[in-house]
């Protein structure tokens, strides 16, 4: 889990400077999920939201299609997503604990970001949709999407 210098997120020069999977890793993730929804290389994917309890951090959004997951890491086992995810933030923060929701507000519309205290498209030093399309065209979703899938199968059976 990489963890930000304290200050960055504040800092609008500092975060745009970030590399594209730390800065969607931390903060932008729910525009790059958005940005996919739009325009998704594959049927049948939707948001998901994994929500800290209490006041811990760590909230993320995702898309999925309930087997294979796509986010700043690209595309991977949906399962082993939230495993790192939870891993990652409990190894932080004790304690740390969450739930999974399914995303039921526009990933582009800062009022409905803004009322889950994530900023909006706007909210950034420059406009990051044009960021996520270069960040999204740079990827060979099919050959990607595969490997997670066959990952995805055999997580399922091992279980």
């Amino acid at each position: 889990m990489y963890v930000l210098k304290h200050g960055i997120k504040r800092n609008p020069e500092k975060r745009w400077g970030l590399p594209d999977r730390i800065f969607f890793g931390h903060g932008a993730c729910a525009i790059l999920a958005g940005v996919f929804l739009k325009n998704p290389p594959f049927e049948g994917f939707y948001g998901e939201r994994i929500v800290p309890a209490d006041d811990f951090a760590g909230n993320h959004i995702y898309v999925t299609n309930g087997v294979i997951a796509f986010d700043y890491h690209g595309y991977s086992c949906r399962r082993r997503l939230l495993e790192h995810h939870e891993k990652g933030w409990a190894s932080y923060s004790p304690g740390w604990h969450c739930t999974i929701t399914k995303v039921d507000f526009d990933l582009l519309d800062t009022v409905e970001l803004n009322r889950r205290k994530i900023l909006g498209p706007d909210q950034y030093l420059y406009d990051p949709v044009p960021r996520v399309f270069r960040f999204l065209q740079r990827l060979d979703h099919p050959k990607a999407a595969a490997k997670a899938r066959a990952i995805a199968a055999r997580v399922d059976a091992s279980s």
